[in-house]
């Protein structure tokens, strides 16, 4: 019964910066969390993993502008977007990866959009 809150993204004008959090119910905590996104027509991409070891994983369209961290407890996750661009607009969905091979948890996800 895990259940993934994550906060609203948002608008924001190209160059600004948006931080995204979320937190998962389960109290054992998870092989990694992060976000993915998707905008219509594409395939899901992944934007960034924290892994319960702290290992940071980014998409290459991401690093260097994205910072993905954990904000107090193991099932807590923010994501720092900084120098935002239009190509970013999409939706970001929370994910939590279990210990158990396929297990995957998911958020209902939240618009991000970038534009003037």
């Amino acid at each position: 019964q895990v259940h993934l809150a994550e906060s609203e993204g948002g608008w924001v004008q190209p160059g600004g910066s948006l931080r995204l959090s979320c937190a998962a119910s389960d109290i054992y905590g998870f092989y990694a969390m992060g976000w993915y996104r998707q905008t219509p027509g594409k395939t899901r991409e992944k934007v960034a993993l924290l892994t319960a070891g702290d290992i940071e994983d980014y998409a290459d369209s991401v690093k260097g502008r994205f910072t993905i961290f954990r904000d107090g407890a193991k099932n807590r996750v923010s994501l720092q977007m900084n120098s935002l661009k239009p190509e970013d607009t999409a939706v970001y969905f929370c994910t939590a990866l279990g210990w158990k091979s396929g297990e995957e948890y998911w958020a209902q996800g939240t618009q991000v959009t970038v534009s003037s």
